[in-house]
């Protein structure tokens, strides 16, 4: 990134050319083409900071903040002042955005404009041009991918590898869990047959495209709609999603025409809408290095983690208590080489891809981070993972931009089982129980994790052992009943019978993961007295339990 080099001259009349030719366009009805664009940084944020918590974030926000006991709001939660918005928007520039955590604004103009004028100004810090006119360089198609047909390996590989299938076997698919994908497009997602039971039941709460600022996001490109078949997906023998249960966010921050830093803006932009709804975790298939415009190229003495625009949001994402999980990049078998930004994020869980047989793939971006650290964070698969793009054909595809989504949705499954974990002990664990955790490398990272592992030292740490073999509670309930186990019952049968013999509720679990098991069953039913029945292997226990009017 650098400044802007300024234009001398007669500032003044060149902006109030501006203004007229956009209102000759306006006048003949055509829309305007703008093809610069730039990023405003603010000295401070004005003296009119009187907002309440509410004012800013939703009630899903504020209780992953108050879970992590993170202030709120904070300075960074401030929206950019108005004043100083309208003031550079009655110069001729076009607001396209801001980031109140960068204290940033997004102008653009159909017109080379001298910003001059802009610098002098007491509020602003600097600027920078983010995107001048020229055509695509083609370095960087990052979202391009083919999708193959025939392929042996099994399509539940992907969560077979990190030990998922107790997971999901236990219940565990990411419900109440909100996941924002940041990517490109979402070309026929409303459509596509192994999302139907996604859409039946409304998970995609809200979507937006922040190129365009237009809540319509199934165009452009079918990259996250790949991204979203890989956590969403439900098609048995087909395709097997790792999060099928959660809620989500599609979000398009990727300019799929052209390659400039602006879509770093773009970029804040979602992870700031992500945090203000109340997301749990940021999906991101996307990265940053090279440019249309190579002298806005980034260096490998960039990547410390504290360098990049789209980085230091990424951190401040994690601050917020977000889990931003990013792909590491598919550049280790071109010029860059490298991880890619975000993924140098000191608190962003950056994933590498490997095959079915758990070997690193040739694509498959390389660490650590220019300040030596542990770079990718984990590896998940990459190659050749199951997707959907077309309405009713399977495929499969590679790169790293699977192998997020693969880790973003088991991640969602450990927060769904341990409400109580946090951001940071998601990493924590999904490193900790990695197969190279003490060895970790430039390629894996830490390794492949496994997912029940991961479980078991999260309810480890939140989950109090009960001294009986499983305890079982509120007693008296109004239909939500936990059960905790002292060790994991693997194979395990839970049955609630009324007081008139009749079977409320029978599910075996074959292969059941961690300590706890959560129970609504009975908030549909009748208060009155109810039994049940815990069956582990030739071992059985029956509890009495109070069910109350809702």
């Amino acid at each position: 990134m650098r400044s802007l080099n300024l234009l001398h001259g007669k500032g003044v009349k060149i902006l109030i050319a501006l203004l007229l030719l956009s209102t000759a366009i306006r006048s003949y009805g055509q829309t305007p083409t703008y093809s610069y664009y730039y990023r405003v940084y603010f000295n401070d944020k004005g003296d009119n900071l009187n907002y309440s918590p509410e004012d800013l974030l939703s009630s899903r926000a504020l209780y992953r903040r108050h879970k992590a006991g993170i202030p709120v709001p904070d300075y960074k939660d401030f929206p950019v002042n108005k004043n100083y918005l309208n003031t550079i928007s009655s110069a001729g520039y076009k607001l396209h955005c801001t980031s109140k955590w960068m204290n940033t604004a997004l102008f653009k103009t159909q017109f080379s404009a001298n910003i001059s004028s802009l610098l002098n100004l007491p509020f602003v810090h600097d600027i920078k041009i983010v995107k001048s006119p020229g055509k695509k360089g083609g370095l960087n198609n990052k979202l391009d991918f083919q999708v193959t047909q025939a392929d042996p390996t099994a399509y539940d590989r992907p969560v077979t590898m990190l030990n998922g299938k107790a997971i999901h076997n236990s219940g565990y698919d990411g419900r109440g869990i909100l996941i924002a994908i940041l990517d490109g497009g979402f070309t026929y997602a409303d459509q596509i047959s192994s999302l139907i039971s996604l859409r039946s039941r409304n998970g995609v709460k809200k979507t937006f495209d922040f190129i365009k600022n237009s809540d319509f996001v199934y165009s452009s490109s079918s990259h996250g709609t790949a991204v979203l078949s890989v956590l969403a997906g439900n098609k048995p023998e087909f395709l097997e999603g790792t999060a099928p249960g959660a809620d989500y966010l599609l979000l398009k921050t990727e300019d799929v025409d052209s390659e400039y830093p602006v879509e770093e803006d773009f970029w804040a932009a979602g992870a700031e809408y992500a945090d203000s709804t109340g997301a749990d975790i940021i999906s991101s298939s996307l990265g940053y290095y090279y440019f249309d415009d190579p002298s806005m190229n980034y260096k490998y003495s960039d990547l410390d983690g504290k360098t990049a625009f789209v980085t230091r949001v990424a951190d401040i994402a994690a601050s917020k208590g977000i889990l931003v999980v990013n792909s590491a990049g598919n550049e280790r078998n071109k010029e860059w080489k490298r991880i890619i930004f975000p993924s140098d994020g000191k608190s962003v869980l950056a994933v590498g891809a490997v095959d079915a047989n758990n070997n690193i793939s040739a694509f498959s971006s390389a660490g650590p981070s220019y300040d030596g650290r542990v770079k990718p964070d984990n590896a998940a698969m990459g190659v050749n993972v199951p997707v959907q793009v077309d309405i009713t054909t399977f495929g499969r595809s590679s790169g790293t931009s699977f192998s997020c989504p693969i880790l973003s949705g088991m991640a969602a499954c450990l927060l769904q089982a341990v409400p109580k974990a946090l951001n940071t002990d998601i990493i924590e664990v999904l490193r900790t129980s990695a197969d190279k955790y003490n060895l970790p490398d430039s390629l894996y990272g830490y390794g492949i994790p496994d997912m029940v592992t991961a479980l078991v030292k999260l309810q480890d740490k939140y989950v109090t052992m009960p001294l009986e073999e499983s305890v079982i509670g509120p007693n008296p309930t109004t239909g939500s009943i936990e059960i905790i186990f002292r060790q994991p019952p693997e194979i395990l049968t839970i049955e609630i019978v009324s007081m008139t013999g009749k079977m409320v509720y029978r599910n075996d679990y074959q292969d059941y993961a961690g300590r706890s098991l959560v129970i609504t069953e009975l908030q549909n039913s009748e208060q009155g007295m109810y039994f049940i029945r815990i069956i582990k292997g030739t071992v059985e226990k029956v509890y009495k339990i109070i069910k109350l009017r809702n």
